[in-house]
């Protein structure tokens, strides 16, 4: 039951070869990651609340550089990278339009240009007729989508998201859960997804790597064995909960 790669993948290759990052005084957060991440392949990364998750997305974001050990991406280019935190980080004074066309105004992109970008992108997420709101005016829900947006306006490569939905409730959190997976299927880009959620890492992923509490080792690297199509029933299928043991478990061993 396998799913097929995506024909349509545009991703990059991401790889990691014995990097590690101490933060002062003498705490090693990652200590000899090796990792390698296919071109279109959509990663999840689970692990108990502070074992680097966030400090390993960091350093594949170059947001943070390694002590020791070498980061590659494959094509490698600056702006083919997007990030979406766990807050939204929207500008208040800016409208849903203006703030999801952020990052394309940084780029220098004209006004016309970005605007019809940034609609194309609110459309993919659901927000079509909320151009004209301001932050305040949305749900948290709604303002995870225009960060989401944000980072789509871009077409990024690569698509790095730190926990972004673990604030919200448990409707909010699937209904995105399943528009990600979606968003990923039509534009096949590299992602990466930290989670500490077993449930939500099984499905939305097609690969998993479990790390373990100290120094950001992998303690499970596994290959799902689930198919490519996941809609809002596929939460109660077997298979599902059978890969959600797996996880599980290792998650538990210490």
């Amino acid at each position: 039951m396998s799913e097929s790669p995506v024909p349509t993948a545009r991703g990059v290759a991401v790889s990691l070869e014995k990097v590690r990052k101490v933060y002062e005084p003498n705490r090693i957060v990652v200590e000899g990651m090796d990792l390698q991440v296919n071109a279109g392949e959509f990663l999840a990364i689970l692990g108990p609340s502070g074992c680097g998750k966030s400090t390993l997305l960091r350093i594949i974001a170059r947001l943070l550089e390694p002590d020791s050990g070498t980061l590659s991406i494959t094509p490698d280019n600056p702006f083919q990278t997007a990030y979406v935190f766990q807050d939204a980080h929207l500008l208040p004074w800016r409208s849903v339009l203006d703030n999801a066309a952020l990052p394309l105004e940084l780029m220098g992109i004209d006004r016309t240009a970005r605007e019809a970008k940034a609609r194309a992108a609110l459309a993919l997420v659901g927000l079509m007729d909320t151009e004209s709101l301001y932050p305040a005016q949305l749900s948290g829900g709604m303002k995870m989508r225009v960060s989401l947006a944000r980072a789509l306006a871009t077409e990024p490569r690569l698509l790095l998201l730190d926990e972004p939905f673990a604030a919200l409730d448990e409707v909010n959190r699937f209904h995105l859960d399943v528009a990600l997976r979606q968003l990923w299927q039509w534009h096949g880009m590299t992602v990466i997804f930290v989670t500490h959620s077993i449930s939500e890492a099984a499905f939305l992923a097609n690969r998993a790597v479990v790390l373990t509490r100290r120094k950001c080792q992998i303690k499970l690297d596994r290959q799902l064995d689930l198919p490519l199509e996941r809609y809002a029933s596929f939460r109660t299928d077997p298979a599902l909960a059978a890969e959600i043991s797996h996880l599980l478990e290792a998650m538990e061993e210490e």
